[in-house]
């Protein structure tokens, strides 16, 4: 269970993050092909363009968490902008994992670097926290959440138009997902051991008040589904889909909608989504970050279509902290 008050030992200092990254150095073979690699099942799932289906809903349970709420609140100039998040989580996700070797390394230094100056108080009791209480952004429970978020999702939104991963296939995404967490600083101890307790750890979450939403947090969840801040407006299946895919508590708490018109709408987007999905052309199908990855390794540079694909998933034209 998380905790409300922050503990020393639950802070990631620089040397934890470079002890974690020092032991992640021998697993790279190929430099140029990253940490992950073209034969990893990292790969193959986040390739795939499916994955903003979920992103709205990892979005909102991670907005769910009083720490993540307020750090946006009072550190970010996103608040009105919320696909600027999308935009910077997806920037630093995607180099970690398509990156090369130096390129995911880099970023998780500069996201340890940023965490560091995202520090506060909650300025209102929300859930199980008390006004005036501290936060942390380097806080092992708080990041552990919303690595928790970011796979979940990726999991739920794969299987909505593939094929449903094997037991053995979602137990190596979660071995290979203890990798990707080190580059948050979160050690591998701080996880779950297996997918069947990552799953407990998730739905204990979302039954206790170390998770809770207040007006502010409910107001950024609102916005972010009307597409503020970017010419993206979702489309009603989107938002019946991610109100569907939301535990009932949130979906009471953020105020989404979810009658009779939302279900159909999302059932409907069941059915047709996985036959309209794997008709796309792969320039469609994966996401930009992942085909520079491929045109990197065949020692090309990234063409317009993927400097396009990635303004859309990164909100740059290439990935970041390269050479």
């Amino acid at each position: 269970m998380e905790t409300t008050r922050t503990h020393p030992a639950s802070l990631v200092t620089r040397d934890d993050l470079d002890s974690l990254l020092a032991a992640i150095h021998p697993r790279v073979d190929h430099p140029a092909a990253g940490v992950f690699g073209p034969k990893s099942i990292t790969w193959r799932i986040n390739r795939e363009s499916a994955l903003f289906l979920a992103a709205g809903r990892a979005a909102l349970l991670q907005l769910a968490h009083p720490w993540v709420a307020t750090a946006i609140r009072q550190h970010s100039s996103v608040l009105n902008r919320p696909i600027a998040r999308f935009h910077n989580t997806f920037r630093i996700v995607f180099t970690i994992i398509f990156g090369s070797a130096d390129q995911a390394f880099a970023a998780a230094r500069s996201l340890h670097g940023l965490h560091t100056r995202i520090r506060g108080e909650l300025t209102s009791a929300v859930a199980g926290y008390e006004q005036g209480s501290s936060y942390e952004a380097n806080f092992i429970p708080a990041l552990r959440w919303v690595y928790a978020t970011l796979i979940e999702s990726a999991v739920l939104a794969y299987e909505v138009v593939l094929p449903p991963l094997s037991q053995a296939q979602r137990e190596a995404y979660y071995a290979e997902s203890k990798v990707f967490a080190s580059f948050f600083g979160i050690p591998a101890g701080a996880l779950p051991p297996d997918w069947a307790s990552f799953a407990a750890y998730i739905n204990e979450m979302c039954a206790s008040d170390a998770l809770g939403v207040d007006s502010s947090s409910r107001a950024m969840a609102q916005s972010l589904l009307r597409g503020a801040g970017s010419w993206i407006r979702l489309p009603r299946w989107y938002r019946a889909l991610t109100a569907a895919w939301m535990p009932p508590r949130f979906r009471q708490e953020f105020a989404l909608s979810y009658g009779n018109v939302e279900q159909v709408s999302a059932d409907r987007a069941r059915r047709w989504l996985p036959r309209v999905y794997r008709k796309l052309p792969s320039n469609l199908r994966f996401v930009g970050p992942y085909q520079e990855a491929c045109a990197r390794l065949v020692h090309k540079k990234a063409g317009p279509l993927i400097r396009r694909s990635n303004q859309f998933w990164i909100g740059e034209p290439r990935m970041p902290f390269a050479e």
